[in-house]
């Protein structure tokens, strides 16, 4: 595959995780994350809490994805990797101590 088809289908991957955080964050500022002209580091999809690096490909590497994510968020965001394989299913790895945060946070809200 061609460089510039690559692109295009990783900034269609970018767009569909927008919609996708868009309609469950409503109200949310959701939108991609186009590099700075600065050079400075940017999540692919830029919202509150996450910094989300959205891999697409035959076999994106999800470890170098995450290792990514980590390396550039800063402190309060979550690192999280989106990743989809062609032909399937996206799917989501972050660090499992910020999962178990998540967790923790949903059965506190789910308790009350």
């Amino acid at each position: 595959m061609s460089g510039a088809m690559s692109r295009r289908k990783g900034a269609g991957f970018e767009r569909e995780l927008v919609w996708r955080f868009r309609e469950v964050m409503p109200g949310a500022d959701v939108k991609r994350g186009l590099q700075s002209r600065s050079g400075d580091e940017v999540a692919d999809v830029d919202c509150p809490v996450f910094w989300i690096e959205a891999k697409r490909g035959r076999k994106p590497n999800v470890r170098a994805a995450l290792k990514q994510a980590e390396a550039c968020a800063p402190k309060g965001r979550i690192p999280v990797a989106v990743i989809r394989d062609d032909r399937s299913a996206a799917f989501v790895a972050l660090p499992l101590e910020d999962f178990l945060e998540l967790v923790r946070e949903w059965w506190e809200l789910s308790r009350r």
